[in-house]
């Protein structure tokens, strides 16, 4: 046999398979505006928020592309890498013109509940979601070989990010303290999740309260503990250290989920699936999706000046450096790779703002709702024109005006004309004729990705920046101002430089970023552009 002949026939060697991490876990913190990352910077540990800044890679200007900013369109955005214009999650709730009702983000009528007695909690699914996730794409990647989980409190914070082709997402049931999913999913919990459950955990971090992790004087970031603008938790007679949980009024467990104990119980939950399901351990890259949800609920009630909030996120910090350890531990350091970004930011407490002479306000809904009744009432005459309002936008009555002959346009500008006149109200645009909008470029494009012909209103009102709907106390989100677009971005771990840009990117950009990090394609409604500075050639 000649030699060439038997080079042929030798037995060729196999070929390296794919360089990927074992696992990839995404971070998304509910109400983490960027500065956070700096504003208690001193104080955090070196394990947490600083190990992903200094071992990772950074995008210090990454923004979202729309304006209504909310939770479940940010957690859509993030692992679809797309707007809500196209993937369909305009809100967390929004208005169904076709069925005359209204819709929740994640609802699903037709699965039940598991792992509760709680019927209503689980009829849940990502059905509402009209683009695949980067989630589901690594599923299809994988040959469905892949792993991917969702863990939240909060089923939107969960399901989304876990896609259509996730093995499970998990989500907390206030009601029993139980940790729950349904049958799009599955028909019974695993038994690592019920044994979870067995610990009662929640019940055991009500007995321990809420303390401060430093000393009281250590909290020179935030405004005094005891403030007129600051809400109270549910039960309780004031919002001041310490406070005593056991026996608040409100859901069994829902005090747990408004104080850093939700995070708790966030992480503990995360590191059982990771666990329970071996995620990391295969020949194929797993996903894990967590979402720690207490930060918008304790953000909500007392605002980005407070104790709680400094506390809340010191205590996070901790959290996610003891995540990051047993990682270390069970996958191999270095062997995964982690983002960390949020689903919208937060504006600062409006009397808080006016105790510094900042703008700011709070709008008067009613009497926004009652100028602009009276105005179409006025030049229109009797009839429901506006049938439903979510996100701040009027849905009408589209018959009624054909059979009057009015147009949008003739009665937007009716409603313009009379919503200018309240306080806090910037501007009203017609989102079905936006090229006639009299908005800024910026602000423009960030309403077009918004609407979504099917879901969206015809009307939208505009606050003016630093004014929203609420009370007198707390604050609220869901603008296309940068204290509601500027969220944090950091990626580390396998395949990631160390570094960071100061180029603004987006929020959709994280999705086609780690897809490129896997080798796979992005979602079906990806407009995103990978961060290509931040990953290993």
């Amino acid at each position: 046999m000649s030699a060439a002949l038997h080079a042929q026939t030798k037995k060729a060697a196999p070929a390296p398979a794919l360089a990927r991490p074992k696992l990839v876990v995404g971070i998304v913190v509910d109400q983490m505006r960027y500065d956070y990352l700096y504003r208690y910077y001193d104080q955090y540990g070196e394990g947490g928020f600083k190990r992903m800044m200094n071992e990772g890679f950074n995008c210090r200007n990454n923004h979202y592309s729309y304006a209504l900013t909310v939770t479940a369109a940010g957690h859509a955005s993030v692992y679809t890498g797309s707007v809500p214009a196209i993937n369909g999650i305009v809100g967390n709730e929004w208005y169904d013109p076709i069925a005359k009702q209204g819709v929740y983000c994640v609802e699903d009528s037709t699965v039940r509940t598991v792992g509760s007695n709680n019927s209503s909690v689980g009829k849940m699914s990502p059905r509402n979601l009209l683009t695949t996730t980067v989630t589901d794409q690594l599923r299809i990647a994988t040959n469905f070989r892949s792993k991917t989980v969702g863990v939240a409190i909060k089923d939107r914070g969960s399901i989304l990010p876990a896609g259509h082709a996730a093995n499970a997402a998990y989500w907390f049931d206030s009601k029993t303290g139980n940790w729950v999913t349904s049958t799009y999913y599955m028909d019974d919990l695993p038994q690592w999740m019920k044994d979870y459950n067995a610990k009662k955990k929640p019940s055991e971090y009500l007995t321990k309260g809420w303390q401060l992790l430093l000393t009281a004087d250590a909290y020179t970031q935030s405004s005094p503990d005891d403030v007129a603008w600051e809400g109270k938790l549910p039960g309780s007679s004031k919002a001041v250290f310490p406070y005593e949980l056991a026996g608040l009024a409100g859901d069994a467990f829902g005090v747990v989920t408004e104080t850093p104990w939700g995070n708790t119980i966030t992480k503990e939950a995360a590191i059982e699936a990771v666990k329970g399901e071996k995620l990391g351990k295969g020949a194929d890259t797993d996903f894990l999706a967590i979402s720690f949800s207490s930060t918008d609920k304790i953000g909500h009630r007392s605002g980005p000046n407070s104790v709680e909030q400094q506390d809340d996120f010191l205590k996070l910090d901790r959290e996610l450096a003891e995540l990051f350890t047993f990682l270390d531990g069970y996958v191999g350091k270095g062997a995964y790779t982690v983002f960390l970004t949020a689903d919208h930011g937060v504006v600062d407490v409006p009397g808080f703002a006016a105790e510094h002479k900042l703008p700011s306000g709070i709008a008067d809904r009613k009497a926004l709702n009652s100028a602009v009744q009276e105005a179409i009432k006025s030049e229109f005459g009797d009839g429901k024109f506006i049938v439903s309002s979510e996100n701040n936008q009027l849905y009408l009555d589209h018959d009624l005006l054909k059979s009057k002959k009015i147009s949008v346009d003739a009665f937007t500008a009716v409603v313009r004309k009379a919503a200018l006149k309240v306080p806090g109200v910037a501007d009203v645009i017609n989102l079905t004729d936006m090229g006639k909008a009299p908005l800024n470029t910026y602000q423009l494009e960030l309403y077009k990705n918004n609407v979504n012909a099917k879901r969206s209103g015809d009307i939208q009102v505009i606050t003016q920046p630093g004014w929203f709907y609420g009370t007198a106390t707390g604050t609220s989100h869901g603008t296309p101002n940068n204290y509601d677009t500027q969220v944090p971005f950091v990626i580390f771990g396998w395949g990631i430089n160390k570094g960071e840009t100061l180029r603004r990117t987006s929020v959709s950009d994280i999705a086609p970023t780690v897809a490129a990090l896997l080798h796979i394609l992005p979602g079906s409604g990806n407009v995103g552009n990978a961060v290509e500075e931040a990953l290993r050639k």
